[in-house]
């Protein structure tokens, strides 16, 4: 404690953020920078290999483990242990953003732009979101950071001292 305050329990875990059958390597080297940047643990890709790109900055590679799935088995074989996944998609059943309680450990899973993640990988996925408001498809980027910076606001200590006071 601190003057009479609980010092908040320090997030454990760890989050991968990953793409279904990217379209635009440019769109993968943008969302892995902003993987490095929020903190992700580790990148993948299913269905599609990761070419370098000059968007990843970071060179994500030679900073966090990148991972290629083959398909969506290969990918649920190889998860790690009890790391759930979170698709983010427009559609009917899945939970606004805003209204979302990011699970401590979990990989984040976005479809190409062009397609989503269909409806067999939707119902795969332990949870679903998506950003609120939204009538079409963000750039899979975009779309991606904003899910980082939300959790990131959202489980950051000093966020979690504010809600406390």
């Amino acid at each position: 404690m601190i003057h009479g305050t609980p010092i908040p329990r320090q997030r454990h875990g760890y989050i991968g953020v990953g793409i279904f059958h990217p379209k635009t390597e440019a769109n993968i080297g943008t969302l892995f920078r902003s993987a490095v940047c929020f903190g992700a643990k580790f990148v993948f890709t299913v269905g599609r290999r990761y070419v370098r790109q000059s968007s990843d900055t970071t060179n994500t590679a030679g900073v966090l483990p990148l991972h290629h799935y083959a398909n969506m088995t290969d990918l649920k074989e190889h998860l790690p242990y009890a790391c759930p996944l979170v698709g983010v998609e427009l559609t009917e059943n899945a939970e606004p953003l805003g209204q979302f309680s990011h699970p401590e450990t979990c990989a984040y899973l976005l479809g190409a732009e062009d397609h989503g993640l269909p409806a067999a990988i939707i119902e795969q996925c332990h949870k679903v979101v998506q950003i609120g408001g939204l009538t079409s498809c963000l750039n899979v980027a975009s779309a991606g950071s904003i899910v980082l910076y939300d959790r990131w606001l959202k489980t950051r200590p000093s966020r979690i001292l504010e809600i406390a006071k």
